[in-house]
């Protein structure tokens, strides 16, 4: 089911307490010498329509969100980008339309790093008011944590920027969007956590070329991998949070 194909009347029937509303959010920004700029927005939206037919009756997808929080791109140039406090603010207000709607169970899916710290203080914003809904958010790299892992052949076994994973999924989905001969090894960027301290460095001072990790290792073969272990590892979860029991 998707929100925005679906009439007044449509919603209306729906339970509002066993429907899971699912928000895709991402962003459209620059993604190194070898990756379209919508790349987050590319792999968010597929990765979240896959899940929403696997789960049909269940779950109610929404537009995909491109527009996200980054601000720490903007020295690369190709970025569309929301100040943080602006986009905390957007994802409460459409968060809230679906909570006064009635429905109480919301999930942010995320695509994109930026976003991670905005959606989670957003959801906290959100719950002093309704204590009684579950509001829920992940990246899909989070949820998938082990199954991406077990495919990654560089150091880096997670999805960073431009990087093995990610480009992989695009070589899978949109392969007439990447520049394979761009492909390099990217693996000289700073880490934003070191001893357990958080460095606040923007990617024009992490990377240098504007991508992490190892994009040359990527391949088309790993992506259609990858995409088909996150999507069942993602069906098995929201399948398993729909039926939690909703907060008192």
């Amino acid at each position: 089911m998707k929100y925005a194909e679906m009439t007044a009347v449509e919603l209306k029937n729906l339970s509002r307490e066993e429907t899971l509303i699912v928000l895709p959010i991402a962003e459209v920004e620059q993604h190194g010498p070898h990756m379209p700029t919508g790349t987050d927005e590319i792999i968010c939206t597929a990765v979240a329509e896959k899940v929403e037919e696997c789960l049909q009756e269940k779950l109610v997808l929404l537009p995909t969100l491109w527009l996200g929080a980054s601000q720490h791109h903007l020295r690369w140039g190709a970025t569309l980008t929301s100040r943080v406090e602006n986009y905390e603010t957007l994802l409460c207000e459409i968060c809230e339309s679906l909570l006064n709607d009635g429905f109480r169970r919301v999930m942010i899916l995320n695509g994109h790093g930026g976003n991670i710290g905005p959606m989670q203080i957003s959801l906290r914003r959100l719950q002093v008011d309704f204590t009684n809904c579950q509001l829920m958010a992940a990246s899909y790299w989070s949820i998938a944590e082990e199954e991406i892992a077990a495919v990654m052949e560089g150091e880096c076994k997670t999805v960073g920027h431009a990087c093995e994973a990610e480009t992989s999924l695009m070589m899978y989905l949109r392969p007439e969007l990447v520049d394979e001969s761009q492909l390099k090894n990217c693996d000289d960027y700073k880490l934003d956590m070191l001893e357990g301290i958080y460095f606040c460095n923007d990617m024009f001072q992490r990377t240098s070329q504007g991508a992490t990790g190892r994009p040359d290792l990527a391949s088309a073969t790993k992506g259609k991998e990858l995409f088909s272990r996150i999507v069942s590892r993602l069906t098995e979860v929201f399948r398993r949070v729909q039926v939690l029991p909703l907060p008192e």
